[in-house]
């Protein structure tokens, strides 16, 4: 069995994926093609429960707790977004509760996605950040009130 890699390690891994890109125009074309390859989510979580608030686009994320890892599930109607998602939940899914919430996400600063995103993309992409850290207090909480 492979041995699961960190939250940094993964950061690390998406840093040297787009320091092999020259532009911003191939970034994006990687980010679209990584929201491509994101399962698509099932039409029952398709509700506004699971809608990401903040999101100028539509975002519907859900998660749950497997083993004392969180798994989170999402998408999106807009293809840059989809694609955005798709990076958070291969750093943030399959890890315990409380790396997700002291994770500090470097990666996103390191390859320059918040110079380059419209205002509102930035603030969905932190709303969903903060979705993901929350529904990982929220299992962290339920976690210690069994114990």
């Amino acid at each position: 069995m492979s041995e699961v890699k960190s939250i940094a390690e993964i950061e690390e891994e998406i840093v040297d994926d787009f320091s092999l890109f020259d532009t911003w125009d191939e970034k994006y074309e990687y980010i679209i093609d990584m929201g491509k390859k994101l399962k698509p989510l099932e039409d029952e979580h398709k509700k506004d429960e699971n809608k990401i608030k903040g999101c100028q686009s539509t975002v519907w994320m859900v998660s749950e707790l497997k083993d004392g890892k969180v798994v989170y599930r999402a998408e999106s109607d807009a293809v840059i977004v989809k694609g955005l998602v798709s990076l958070l939940i291969r750093v943030l899914s399959g890890h315990a509760p409380k790396e997700i919430i002291d994770a500090k996400l470097d990666f996103i600063d390191k390859i320059g996605m918040k110079q380059h995103l419209a205002q509102t993309r930035s603030n969905g992409l932190l709303s969903m950040v903060k979705q993901m850290k929350l529904d990982a207090t929220v299992y962290l909480a339920q976690q210690a009130s069994k114990n």
